[in-house]
């Protein structure tokens, strides 16, 4: 246990190591973790599932399976991996290649097999990346320069999913934002302790009894964005018992397997910038090449866990780092919670349907206030490095910049390699992810335009 005076002297309320008490407590921090994640770790299944014509059983059985995975991989990361207080969730990194594969299958549920066998076949190669210290061994070659954009764009590059999905309805993404504010700040300021502590879950309490008023008056009605329908919650069963292989054993296909491989490259990127903003946040200094390696080996093996339980492939969530920073709260006890609560939830089918009745303006108010406070960690790296060297403005403007471009222009005019397409689908997956685009021109830049280890950043605390 980390003394409470040191803790309090770093800027957090919970280090990595404390339990924070009485258990209620701990809790409710861990429910915050599983309502900051839930919206964006069920859009992928919901997304996914109509390509796939599915049916609601199925699309609640791939809901469900979901969740599962993302408790099982949180709990090989905090436990065995980076042991960082990191929740895992369903990626978005997938979506392409899995659509690609949906569509070569027929596009009907029977699809799910042979994603599996893909997703099983890269999450083999991902913990054998990170088993055998290859990621971590790059770290040396990662300075402040090339960390600070990539982060950054992690936040700044989920801008789709703010403002627009909370404009469905303003008036309830506008009072989570302004709760969650008024809570986060307010509290601190006064010393409010429960305000300080749980401004997420206190704000989405009461942004969603405001929904759920309003749909009970008629304000809004059925299909409108912010009705709360429990429809979902009816037709759930109570209980899932067919966890593994729940759509039949996996299909391998080669091609199918290069495909997805280029989105576990643009994962492993992702949460290489990521471990370094939750260390930042949480206060645990650098992470270190075993960190790292290990981080992407439990990623790996979460993933493996994923394709054998119905799910999809598993990454760090940048969000759930934003609450870290949000509410300084860093206890890997309570990110060991929200993991439990995740297999419940997998099981428990109503339990999550209850929980899938938030409406989607607010889960987009939740985005925009925290994918920011991200891009503000990021960019706070770049004080390590001597930001008033050409050299570093011009790599990190370079890297930002194209982080956000470059994928417009690939998705708009994608690779075309004739008699090697798939060499062209890793180009164009990696090359459309934002943070992967900052980072490798950055990790080239940096490396190959002359620059002092002082100028770089390289060593400072």
């Amino acid at each position: 246990m980390v003394e409470r005076s040191k803790i309090e002297s770093e800027g957090l309320i919970y280090g990595l190591n404390d339990v924070p008490q009485p258990f209620l407590k701990a809790l409710g921090f861990g429910l915050q973790h599983v309502l900051t994640m839930f919206g964006a770790t069920v859009a992928v299944p919901l997304l996914l599932a109509p390509a796939m014509k599915m049916n609601p059983s199925q699309t609640a059985i791939l809901v469900s399976a979901c969740m599962f995975a993302a408790g099982i991989s949180t709990l090989f990361q905090v436990n065995l991996g980076s042991r960082l207080p990191i929740i895992q969730g369903t990626s978005f990194s997938f979506i392409g290649p899995m659509l690609a594969i949906v569509a070569a299958t027929g596009a009907t549920a029977a699809s799910m097999p042979s994603i599996q066998g893909a997703i099983l076949l890269g999450a083999v190669v991902e913990f054998i990346v990170g088993a055998t210290g290859l990621i971590g061994a790059l770290r040396k070659y990662v300075s402040p320069v090339v960390i600070g954009p990539v982060i950054a764009l992690i936040g700044l590059g989920l801008f789709e999913s703010g403002a627009p999905q909370a404009g469905q309805n303003w008036l309830l993404s506008g009072t989570f934002i302004v709760l969650t504010f008024a809570f986060a700040l307010g509290g601190d300021r006064r010393r409010i302790t429960v305000f300080k502590l749980l401004p997420v879950l206190i704000a989405m309490a009461l942004t969603y009894a405001l929904a759920l008023v309003l749909s009970l008056a008629g304000v809004f009605k059925p299909g409108m964005p912010g009705y709360v329908d429990f429809t979902p919650v009816v037709t759930a069963p109570w209980v899932r018992f067919n966890i593994l292989f729940p759509w039949g054993m996996p299909k391998f296909n080669l091609a199918f397997f290069l495909v997805i491989l280029a989105s576990y490259v643009s994962s492993m990127i992702e949460s290489f910038g990521d471990y370094h903003s939750i260390s930042a946040v949480a206060k645990a200094g650098d992470p270190t090449a075993q960190t790292i390696s290990r981080g992407i080996a439990a990623e790996g093996a979460g993933c493996f866990v994923a394709g054998l339980v119905g799910a999809f492939a598993n990454t760090s969530y940048t969000e759930n780092i934003g609450l870290v920073g949000l509410t300084r709260v860093a206890s890997r006890y309570v990110v060991n919670l929200a993991a439990v609560l995740l297999i419940i939830l997998g099981v428990a089918s109503k339990f999550g349907a209850l929980v899938a009745t938030i409406p989607s303006p607010i889960i987009g108010g939740m985005y925009c206030t925290l994918f920011g406070l991200i891009a503000a960690v990021g960019l706070s790296n770049l004080m390590r490095a001597d930001m008033s060297s050409q050299r570093n403005l011009m790599i990190v403007g370079f890297a930002m910049f194209m982080g956000l471009s470059l994928p417009v222009y690939l998705k708009a005019n994608p690779v075309q390699i004739s008699g090697a397409q798939w060499i062209a689908d890793v180009i164009n997956t990696v090359g459309q992810t934002k943070m992967a685009v900052a980072g490798i021109l950055g990790l080239i830049m940096d490396n190959l335009i002359p620059g002092t280890d002082e100028e770089r950043g390289i060593g400072k605390s």
